[in-house]
C-alpha cells in the first residue's frame, strides 16, 4: 500500500514544480530595472529643483508626475503587483486603501477649509 502512494506523491510534486516556475517571484533583473528606474525618477526632479531655472509651478507638476510614475514602478518591480488572477486580491486591497486615503485627505481638507472660512468672519 505504501508503494501505491509513492508515485502519486511524486506526481503531485511534479505539478507543484511546474507551478513554481511561473514568473510570480522576483528576479535580480526585475529588481535592477526597478532600482534604475527609481533612481532616474528621483534624480530628474532633484536636478530640476537644484537648477531652479524653470517656473516653480512647472517644477511642481513635473515632480508630481514623476512621483506618480515612481509609485507604479515600485508596485510593479518591487511589490510585483500586476493584473494576473493570482494578484487580484492584492490589487483590490491596494485600490481600497487608496480609496480610503482619498476620502480621509479630501474630508480633512474640506473640514479645514470650512473651519477657516467660518473662523475668519468679521
Amino acid at each position: 500500500m505504501a508503494q501505491h502512494n509513492a508515485p502519486a506523491a511524486h506526481g503531485a510534486h511534479d505539478s507543484h514544480d511546474s507551478h513554481a516556475g511561473h514568473d510570480t517571484h522576483a528576479s535580480f533583473k526585475s529588481y535592477a530595472i526597478g532600482f534604475i528606474l527609481a533612481v532616474i525618477l528621483t534624480v530628474i526632479p532633484f536636478k530640476l529643483v537644484m537648477d531652479g531655472s524653470m517656473d516653480k509651478g512647472t517644477i511642481l507638476w513635473i515632480i508630481l508626475g514623476m512621483a506618480a510614475v515612481q509609485i507604479l514602478v515600485h508596485l510593479k518591480y518591487f511589490l510585483h503587483l500586476d493584473t494576473s488572477s493570482e494578484q487580484r486580491s492584492n490589487v483590490i486591497a491596494l485600490l481600497f486603501t487608496a480609496l480610503i486615503l482619498v476620502i480621509v485627505v479630501a474630508g480633512s481638507l474640506w473640514i479645514m477649509h470650512n473651519l477657516n472660512a467660518n473662523m475668519m468672519v468679521m
